[in-house]
């Protein structure tokens, strides 16, 4: 039972990276562990594991060369984009029975839980909530 969680959380790990690189762009490790309330040796062994796939490279920065960005490879931005496309489709789906209303009441609790999830786990940066 155990393996299995820490599968699902390397799983999760590597998806939320490939979600912030596939809106953000190409980002550096520890502004991917930011976004995703990560601890860095969990986010590098994400990082590790898509570059094994082919699915992101790590490159220099001109500016500090001690700095690395992650940016997605045009397979990494294929996969991503299908799976985030169907995702967002099956949460369309399993919404469909509510009522805009009842949408909006989802969205803003969900919204307000990773706020207080983030203020609990001490983001590094401050958790800005979109409008």
């Amino acid at each position: 039972m155990l393996n299995r969680a820490s599968q699902t959380q390397d799983c999760a790990s590597r998806l939320a990276a490939l979600e912030g690189l596939l809106h953000k762009g190409p980002l550096t490790i520890s502004a991917i562990q930011d976004r995703v309330l990560l601890a860095s040796g969990s986010m590098t062994a994400a990082i590790d594991r898509l570059e094994k796939r082919g699915l992101v490279v790590r490159k220099s920065t001109s500016s500090d060369r001690r700095a690395r960005i992650v940016q997605l490879t045009q397979e990494g931005e294929r996969i991503a984009a299908e799976y985030f496309e169907r995702h967002a489709k099956d949460l369309e789906e399993l919404m469909s029975p509510l009522s805009a209303k009842e949408k909006q009441q989802v969205y803003g609790s969900l919204k307000k839980l990773g706020l207080l999830a983030a203020q609990k786990l001490g983001a590094r940066q401050p958790v800005q909530e979109r409008q």
